[in-house]
């Protein structure tokens, strides 16, 4: 259910895809030990920066990077607007009105794919989506209209929430589930967990054994499942200890590390044997509907070991194990 990793996972892998919200930073503060972390890793692999934020441009992402230690130039940043872009160029005519309701990255990347960003009112041969703070009501409306009478339409993402200072703040998925709601219609989707965007990358930058990072089971490891990519999940974000237990096989990542420190360790094995997981010095066991853990070791480890018993039982019985007292 795990893999283990003799070599570091930076020594395994040729591409490293990093997520950005509650991975490389929260807010406007990095993540401790990120900026170490990726500066250790970019001398023994490619990195690249991969977000489901549709609002910013490339180059604004890289200088909000640098300013937080964190080095990069906008061609290590591939963004669902970008993947968005691509999935519109792929269907329509250059030159082809769309129709965008988002923020500056989105009609960026639009122009950039030799497509026409026009307003919500306009003549189009779509309409693209994207996050958006300032948003306004009223497009919302239009929109709503145009899909329902038949706009193509495309979404960056569907993420419901994102990571902020304060806690987790409703994100365009939000908006995707009104508009779908109101007009029955379905969007293309090209952030995670679909394809486009991760496929977006490997095309952009290269590399042929990718290593999707992420903080979200349901956005970052289910898209790098799709894709038939390894995973790591970083503790640094959404997803916590109770999602992880819930975690369906299409959630489950191939590694776990608390932080992006993680890329530059091994990662040993998990041993299950008649439902009971041994990882370092810990044993776990299901009884009475709740994990048992004993032993002493380190916290990746513990980690490990409980996720692995976890999956087991929730496999073979259907139900979620109750975590750790």
């Amino acid at each position: 259910m795990l893999r283990s990793c003799e070599r570091t996972l930076v020594d395994e892998h040729d591409l490293v895809m990093l997520d950005l919200d509650g991975v490389v930073y929260v807010g406007g503060e990095a993540v401790p030990h990120a900026p170490d972390a990726i500066r250790a890793a970019q001398r023994r692999t490619t990195v690249a920066y991969v977000t489901n934020n549709a609002s910013r441009r490339p180059e604004d992402v890289a200088e909000h990077l640098v300013d937080l230690g964190v080095p990069a130039e906008s061609a290590d940043v591939v963004t669902s607007a970008q993947a968005a872009a691509s999935v519109l160029a792929s269907r329509l005519a250059e030159g082809s009105p769309v129709a965008v309701l988002g923020a500056r990255g989105l009609r960026t990347a639009v122009e950039q794919a030799g497509l026409v960003p026009v307003g919500i009112e306009d003549e189009a041969r779509a309409v693209v989506t994207g996050y958006g703070p300032d948003v306004r009501w009223r497009d919302i409306m239009r929109a709503a209209v145009r899909i329902r009478t038949g706009t193509w339409w495309v979404a960056s993402n569907t993420d419901m929430s994102i990571p902020t200072p304060e806690g987790r703040a409703p994100g365009h998925g939000v908006l995707v589930d009104t508009l779908r709601r109101f007009s029955e219609v379905e969007p293309v989707v090209a952030g995670k967990p679909e394809p486009p965007l991760l496929e977006e990358t490997v095309r952009r930058v290269g590399g042929q054994r990718p290593l999707m990072v992420g903080d979200r089971l349901d956005t970052d490891i289910e898209g790098a499942h799709r894709c038939g990519m390894a995973s790591l999940l970083v503790r640094t974000g959404v997803s916590d200890l109770g999602d992880l237990l819930a975690a369906p096989a299409q959630q489950r990542p191939t590694y776990l590390g608390a932080d992006l420190r993680a890329l530059l360790e091994p990662h040993p094995a998990v041993t299950l044997d008649d439902g009971v997981a041994r990882c370092g010095g810990w044993t776990v066991r299901v009884a009475s509907g709740r994990l048992v853990v004993e032993g002493d070791g380190p916290d990746d480890d513990w980690w490990r070991a409980v996720a692995v018993a976890g999956w087991e039982h929730l496999d073979a019985t259907g139900e979620v194990v109750g975590a750790p007292r």
